[in-house]
């Protein structure tokens, strides 16, 4: 028995290793794949920016379980047939449904390059960790943190922000709350955020067994941002009660409008009542390299953590989230869990300590870091904001042409790169809601959808760095058009009778 279990192993066939028999035939049809990527990408104008898959493509995906092998070109021209025409569309120009980036062809190398390393981030001394540690220092230089801070590369702000909560938790009931729980002093703990914030917020409270009965959402003035002193009071009213308030979250770049706090009142908030200030800035943080948007972050530099998306206004691939952590200690002291197989040592492999998975819940991670490292490298943080600012002048540029046009309403201001509005029309909500269904069958466009004070809007989020003002364009000739399908003459709201367009 021992004997037939050792055969197998033993043989050194090239049949039995997953390395290619013909490494040039491999290398021919992996040029092939990357000039097809690079093609999918320039010619992106050329194609619409989502289409539904067919039910016959869709049921491609829906065979057994394969047993053999299969030649690697089949395999890619099922992909390339059956999968990359009916992606989500965020490379596109034309997509603005939500806050995706667009994502760049050095990222796409960089991710290849990571992949070929196949490098795993949780420890140990490599320079793909020190690759991370360095963007680390770039990104506690962005947002002016001291040094001692620390940073680690997650999924996404979801995962960042869940993370700063627990770091926050820790802090204030110490580290025996990760061996017992939160007990007794952990059910009195209470968080706050805006109504305007973003749903993981409260998620995060949840899985962190804190309870999203622990959020307390605050109102938000005219601006969408959270009102300070409704805040403060919450506070009062809360240690009265015998409550124990220990984190406040502001909003750089709320997800319905992209409103910022006023993080400057809330860091001084926080400072005097003792609280933690997170702030989730999924992706108006990285505002901070553009020299028109950052004045408006000022007070950031003062969070005890900041969770952000290069994925987003970054144009990383994804994905790419990160959570930076004013007191890397603080960090250390919410993850680190020390075991024997994860010994570490002063020299050789084992070494150099401390390791990302002493800053996480994750051992296994990708190389993230690569692709943003290639990225800051390549294009530079001046670049990257003009981008950043581009988009916020399209943005206003989509403001103009929604005021000038009668048929349009503007439901809210234009903070950022965030544009809400809607088709004037009787049984408003139900028009824009088609509107906006039949604009992405017909792939001109791809915006999105949200609800302000019970009006259903249309949500164009400008984030692609390819988008320009003939999209915008095709965006405004789109509504317009299936507006006046979708709204008979009969339906449509008398304008002259209609209130003030400036909002």
């Amino acid at each position: 028995m021992t004997k037939l279990l050792r055969e197998p192993s033993l043989r050194s066939e090239a049949s039995e290793t997953l390395d290619p028999n013909d490494w040039e035939a491999l290398r021919a049809q992996g040029h092939r794949m990357l000039d097809d990527v690079f093609d999918f990408i320039a010619g992106v104008r050329d194609r619409p920016v989502w289409q539904p898959a067919p039910d016959a493509v869709r049921a491609r995906f829906r065979t057994a379980l394969p047993h053999k092998p299969s030649e690697l070109g089949s395999v890619y021209r099922e992909f390339a047939d059956s999968v990359a025409p009916y992606a989500t569309g965020n490379v596109h120009p034309g997509f603005m449904g939500w806050v995706h980036g667009g994502g760049t062809a050095v990222g796409v190398l960089a991710d290849m390059l990571a992949a070929g390393l196949n490098a795993n981030l949780g420890g140990r001394d490599h320079m793909p960790i020190e690759v991370e540690r360095q963007v680390v220092e770039w990104v506690r230089e962005m947002f002016g943190f001291p040094a001692g801070a620390s940073g680690l590369f997650v999924t996404g702000t979801s995962m960042a922000n869940l993370m700063a909560v627990l770091v926050a938790r820790t802090a204030v009931l110490g580290s025996s709350a990760r061996r017992h729980g939160n007990g007794h002093q952990g059910a009195l703990l209470t968080a706050y955020t805006s109504r305007a914030a973003h749903g993981c917020i409260s998620k995060a409270m949840d899985i962190a067994g804190l309870g999203s009965d622990g959020l307390r959402m605050i109102g938000v003035d005219d601006a969408h941002r959270i009102d300070v002193a409704a805040l403060r009071r919450q506070i009062a009213c809360d240690r009265e009660a015998g409550l124990q308030p220990f984190l406040v979250v502001g909003s750089a770049g709320t997800v319905d409008i992209g409103a910022i706090d006023d993080l400057m009142a809330l860091s001084t908030l926080c400072r005097e009542e003792g609280l933690w200030f997170h702030v989730d800035g999924a992706y108006g943080a990285l505002g901070i390299l553009s020299p028109v948007i950052a004045p408006q972050l000022a007070g950031i530099e003062n969070a005890d953590s900041v969770a952000l998306d290069f994925h987003k206004w970054g144009q990383v691939p994804y994905d790419a989230g990160f959570l930076l952590v004013r007191e890397g200690e603080r960090h250390r002291e919410a993850f680190a869990a020390p075991a024997a197989y994860l010994r570490r040592e002063t020299r050789g492999l084992a070494a150099g300590s401390v390791w990302p998975c002493d800053l996480g819940p994750d051992l296994s991670r990708g190389f993230r870091a690569l692709k943003t490292w290639f990225t800051l490298k390549t294009f530079g943080t001046e670049k990257l904001g003009a981008v950043i600012t581009r988009t916020c002048a399209l943005a206003g540029y989509l403001e103009a042409r929604i005021l000038a046009e009668p048929r349009l309403e503007l439901l809210a201001p234009v903070n950022l790169n965030i544009v809400c509005f809607r088709y004037r029309a009787d049984d408003a909500n139900r028009v824009n809601r088609d509107i906006v269904i039949d604009i992405q069958e017909s792939g001109i466009a791809a915006p999105s959808t949200t609800v302000l004070d019970g009006a259903l809007a249309i949500r164009a989020a400008i984030v692609n760095h390819r988008t320009d003002t003939c999209d915008i364009d095709a965006l405004i000739a789109a509504v317009l058009e299936f507006g006046g399908q979708r709204a008979s003459s009969a339906a449509v709201v008398d304008i002259a009778a209609s209130p003030s367009l400036a909002v």
